[in-house]
């Protein structure tokens, strides 16, 4: 499998000039762990995750180095250190350049660059240009897929799938994050959804694609108030 086969596209991202506060909402609020950092050419310069939030002066956790240590250190590692602990935009706190994989390196590159790299994430770019994500997540979702021994998607599921993802990302009530996987005409969908009404209707667009044999819900619910969140019935179902 590749990239291109797993991968969640329309990725939420946000701007260099994003204040702080804004994006540690916006991952809060999508249960979401990083966000690629697009300029306004739409180019990805660098990606911001959870970790680029723990120190921070705002909440005290601040690095606080004894004075000998210090005395070691360079004025410039210092001012880079105090730039990311109370800079106020994304591009203060990002890290700028972030390993990225094409839409065709396979499952097993993509594992390889996570490992070494201690990361968990992967945008996917096509030049500069970001057209997808990979998570551990996805490859969670992959191998739970590939549990079922059902063989790798032919190049008809891959089309069916790319149907169905046009089809329901065209829509105001598409759910956030939506990854669609197809094996042998049955599909899969994850996502998140902010109004439970959105579930039925995004099986229903899935049901109506030609080639489309059956359809599994796996869409999770989340309040973006509270912060709630709920599986769907067929997954509390299958974990008993």
């Amino acid at each position: 499998m590749r990239a291109h086969q797993i991968m969640t596209k329309n990725v939420l991202t946000v701007s260099p000039a994003t204040s702080v506060e804004t994006a540690a909402k916006t991952m809060l609020d999508h249960h979401i762990s990083g966000l690629p950092v697009l300029n306004m050419s739409g180019d990805l310069v660098g990606i911001v995750s959870e970790r680029d939030f723990l120190r921070r002066a705002e909440i005290g956790t601040q690095r606080k180095r004894p004075r000998w240590l210090q005395f070691f250190m360079s004025p410039g590692a210092i001012a880079e250190d105090f730039v990311r602990e109370r800079g106020r935009s994304v591009s203060d706190v990002m890290t700028p350049d972030p390993v990225t994989v094409s839409e065709d390196d396979t499952l097993d590159d993509i594992v390889t660059l996570m490992e070494e790299k201690n990361i968990k994430r992967l945008p996917v770019t096509r030049g500069r240009q970001l057209v997808g994500i990979v998570t551990r997540a996805n490859l969670m979702r992959a191998v739970a897929s590939m549990a079922r021994d059902v063989p790798d998607p032919t190049a008809d599921d891959d089309h069916v799938r790319e149907r169905i993802i046009r089809t329901i990302e065209a829509q105001d009530w598409r759910p956030i994050g939506l990854q669609v996987t197809v094996r042998r005409g049955i599909a899969h969908l994850h996502g998140l959804i902010v109004d439970d009404r959105a579930r039925e209707a995004s099986l229903v667009a899935a049901r109506n694609v030609t080639g489309v044999k059956e359809v599994h819900d796996h869409l999770c619910f989340v309040d973006t108030w509270s912060g709630f969140y709920l599986e769907s019935a067929e997954d509390r179902k299958a974990a008993g």
